[in-house]
């Protein structure tokens, strides 16, 4: 059985960000995205709209010295929703952290319209982003 067109879309976007390909996932942001990023620190709260949204995966990049992945360990999708279960890591000098999580998204039109993260231990992630 094929899978879900969604779930195709959230894979391909998973890929293109692995591969610091920023466009092809800008291109699968609706473009009023709502990025809520969890937790704590100086990267948590909402981000609105793709440039912002891509202004914090940029920001990930940066302050992990371009360490910042994560790994899919499978994907699931519908109509309205996309479900991944995800482990996230990046490291920095001596410090270090790595997480699973769902990332739970809204899907409109093909495109990514709302996301959220619930990590296993967002402490570890606030600790390692300050």
């Amino acid at each position: 059985m094929a899978e879900h067109a969604n779930a195709e879309m959230f894979r391909r976007g998973y890929a293109a960000f692995q591969a610091g390909d920023l466009d092809a996932v800008r291109s699968l942001l609706a473009d009023d995205v709502v990025w809520h990023n969890p937790g704590h620190n100086h990267l948590s709260g909402d981000y609105t709209g793709v440039e912002a949204t891509i202004g914090l995966f940029l920001k990930l990049f940066e302050e992990s010295g371009g360490t910042f992945k994560v790994d899919v360990h499978d994907v699931l999708g519908n109509d309205d929703h996309g479900v991944a279960l995800v482990t996230a890591s990046a490291s920095r000098g001596d410090s270090g952290f790595s997480e699973r999580a769902a990332h739970v998204v809204h899907i409109r039109e093909g495109r990514l319209a709302e996301s959220w993260f619930f990590a296993e231990n967002e402490a570890a992630a606030d600790a390692f982003w300050g």
